[in-house]
């Protein structure tokens, strides 16, 4: 292979590691004399802890050890504002499952029937269950050692122009109310730790996390070590979609373990542990009024959202803002005002999933768009082409947009699935339904609001031409590794195969605020793309030396390095970083990236604004039956503008695989409890779409190459989920002429809403 790879198709440097099973996860990894820890969990929603006890577990032969709340009762949470968690509850349970104990033995069964010996004694209090229960002034507050006062982790309210006086004067105003349910990642890999002492006193930790950074932090904090005394190393991931970005029990427990014991201790979730641990979709109840005028002019929009959080805060004071800041984008909008209230509750903790916070409004606002569009008797492309911000501009509440492609996503979708022919005209139980939707490509501020880098890479070349990257960023199948060895190679005139990625080890790697918000291509992409110019210049300086020329006249491609327009006269990649060695000592550079400030306006502005926003458009087609009440989607077709595509392969993969999730929560998706118990702990009662599930999906790329992505590109990994639900409502309407307003929409809901149409004649 020769040329560029940036926009060529080829394997991923880590796939033949993950397709033959070489690659090692925290499950794989064993070391000499390892033990095992199980939780003992909490029965009760909401209740104090009168008594544990451990003796029976401690007398059982191969126990090692028994660790309660009181043995690390420092706080910690991944927002430094909310540290609202314990490793192990303290003096009180707040969901069922919460972990009350940590038992230690020499093998896994021991400790799992070791921590079914020990006794806790409950003095159950009033549950808060629901958004209800949450606002209601006279329920328990989840969180009274903290005197809170209400139940509320944070309330948001943010207004942009004169709101009601542009509803007033608006020709059309549509109103409803939209929910939207929780769900949770159902990653392949269970979350897992692995911390084993180190002879000069330290601590390394292996662990399953899409974030080394506040994991380093988190634990060396509640454990009172210096970080430097503690390694954190992230292997293979199977995945997290979110779920794995809060530093959870299974770290802090494992790490404490370890050092008291003096011996490795290993700790990995049970799949209905997986379900327990959450950080899944926040069911989230929402109220929207739109005002537009009669030839489809957006007026104002007022929004409202009531977010059931869960038992602790995890990400949620950032949710409370996703949930209403991104709700214009990419629209232009004459006013627009939003209130939020992310709260708490009794029932595992809610986090941040795929398309974190912003999905829920965009299936309100996408769906009371194709209202609005009914009541216009217009088409809704027509509707949402006339409001369409473009690039170079700015949305009412401060947000910078640079590049922008949104129009030609939807024009592409709309002529592959033939929409101006086919809505409205397909066979009765058979419709076509839009979307568009916005997402950012990493926040511009991190959450410990510091001045460093987000975002530090460093390339190295070896003598003998081997070059190495170390990035603290996350790769969880997602292809960060490939994005950082494509963009190297490109500087260097190599191939990524080239190219040796380490990754995610606080004691190799410089520092990445980790894998979230779409932010590791735009973050640590730059950075590399800066230490990868700075290596070229140091080996181009050294073959101009040799070849006598000036380093302008060099090209470097395909391993070599040779005047422009003679390829004859040149020297090997190996030379010239021999060469450059001879002259520097060392051939390497440190780079660290800080994203410029975008936008103007927007308050409490670390919560929000992105170097650069995604834009996708999405068709569903769908087949219902009016009998059954069963949806069938038949095809989905996609139009993603990520910039540029870096390597199209993977960033097709990614938009597919948001569209099949997105599928998942628009048909079978939904995390239910009764009186606080999850209700399906498993992947058996809890369906997610397998392949025989998954419609054709059609994928159009749109390259707008971005003024600051490296080399144009910006996020591929979950915006174009944000659509898909919302596009499926719609393709239902064109079907059957119902309106559904709460996902996942199955054939009960389906029937339900034929049944009230029925009965309002």
């Amino acid at each position: 292979m020769s040329g560029s790879p940036v926009g060529a198709r080829g394997p991923k440097i880590d796939g033949r590691a993950r397709i033959t099973g070489a690659a090692r996860f925290v499950a794989d990894l064993k070391l000499p004399r390892m033990a095992h820890g199980a939780f003992v969990r909490s029965t009760h929603a909401h209740a104090r802890l009168r008594d544990i006890d451990v003796s029976a577990a401690r007398a059982m032969p191969g126990v090692l050890g028994v660790m309660v709340g009181a043995d690390l009762p420092r706080r910690y949470g991944a927002i430094p504002v909310a540290r609202d968690e314990t490793a192990l509850a303290v003096d009180k349970v707040r969901y069922i499952g919460e972990p009350i104990v940590c038992v230690v033995a020499v093998d896994l069964e021991l400790a799992r029937r070791a921590a079914a010996e020990v006794r806790v004694s409950y003095e159950p209090l009033p549950a808060v269950l629901g958004i209800d229960a949450a606002l209601d002034p006279t329920s328990p507050i989840v969180h009274d050692e903290a005197r809170k006062p209400s139940n509320t982790l944070r309330h948001v309210s943010q207004a942009f122009g004169d709101v009601d006086a542009e509803l007033a004067a608006s020709d059309v105003v549509v109103e409803a109310r939209y929910d939207y349910p929780g769900s949770t990642h159902a990653p392949l890999e269970a979350h897992g730790a692995l911390a084993a002492p180190d002879p000069d006193g330290g601590l390394t930790l292996w662990t399953s996390t899409q974030n080394v950074h506040y994991v380093h932090k988190d634990v060396a904090r509640v454990l009172g070590m210096d970080e430097r005394d503690l390694r954190v190393v992230k292997p293979a991931v199977g995945a997290g979609y979110g779920g794995k970005c809060d530093p959870f029990c299974t770290e802090l427990c494992a790490a404490h373990m370890a050092r008291t014991l003096g011996r490795p201790v290993r700790i990995v979730l049970s799949r209905e542990e997986v379900f327990l641990a959450h950080r899944g979709r926040h069911p989230t109840r929402m109220w929207m009024r739109m005002g537009l005028t009669r030839d489809g002019d957006i007026r104002a929009i007022d929004f409202k959202a009531w977010a059931d959080g869960g038992a602790y805060a995890s990400y949620g004071v950032v949710t409370s803002y996703y949930l209403g800041v991104f709700m214009g984008m990419p629209y232009r909008l004459g006013a627009y005002r939003f209130e939020a209230m992310r709260l708490y509750t009794n029932v595992p903790p809610c986090g941040p999933k795929r398309g974190h916070g912003a999905i829920q409004p965009r299936f309100a606002l996408e769906t009371h768009l194709d209202r609005a569009a009914e009541v216009l008797r217009m088409d809704p492309a027509s509707l949402r082409a006339r409001n369409f911000l473009g690039a170079d501009s700015e949305t009412i509440n401060g947000l910078r947009i640079t590049s922008n492609g949104v129009a030609a996503c939807m024009d592409a979708v709309l002529s592959a699935s033939g929409w101006h022919t086919r809505r409205g005209r397909l066979p009765r139980g058979r419709g076509l339904g839009l979307a568009v939707s916005a997402y950012m490509s990493g926040a511009l501020h991190g959450i410990h609001g510091d001045d460093l880098s987000q975002s530090v890479v460093s390339v190295r070349v070896d003598r003998n031409g081997a070059v190495t990257v170390f990035s603290g960023s996350a790769d969880l199948g997602q292809g960060s590794q490939q994005m950082l060895a494509t963009l190297v190679a490109d500087r260097l005139g190599l191939q990524p195969s080239d190219i040796r990625v380490v990754e995610a080890d606080t004691r190799l790697t410089p520092v990445d605020l980790g894998s979230y918000s779409s932010r590791v291509t735009m973050m640590a992409g730059n950075a590399a793309l800066q230490a990868a110019d700075a290596v070229r210049a140091q080996v181009l300086d050294a073959a101009a030396t040799q070849l006598g020329t000036a380093a302008s006249e060099l090209r470097l491609e395909d391993g070599r390095i040779h005047v422009a327009g003679d390829v004859s006269v040149g020297v090997s990649f190996v030379r010239a970083a021999q060469l450059a060695e001879a002259r520097l000592g060392a051939v390497g550079a440190t780079a660290g990236f800080r994203p410029p400030l975008q936008g103007s306006r927007h308050r409490r502005e670390s919560v929000g604004p992105s170097p650069a926003y995604s834009f996708t458009a999405q068709v569903a087609e769908v087949e219902v039956d009016e009998d059954t009440g069963v949806v069938r989607v038949v095809q989905v077709w996609v139009a993603h503008d990520c910039g540029r595509a870096l390597q199209p392969s993977i960033v097709e993969g990614q938009v597919e695989g948001c569209v099949a999730m997105g599928l998942g929560e628009a048909l079978h998706e939904e995390t239910v409890h009764r009186d606080g118990r999850l209700v399906a702990p498993s992947l058996l009662a809890y369906k997610v779409p397998t392949i025989h599930e998954t419609p054709p999906i059609e994928v159009t790329l749109v390259e707008t190459h971005d003024p600051i992505g490296p080399l144009g590109a910006k996020e591929c990994g979950e915006g174009p989920q944000l659509g898909t639900v919302p596009a499926v409502a719609n393709a239902i309407h064109d079907a059957i002429g119902i309106r559904l307003d709460a996902p996942p929409f199955t054939p009960e809901r389906v029937l339900r809403a034929l049944d009230a149409r029925g009965r309002a004649g």
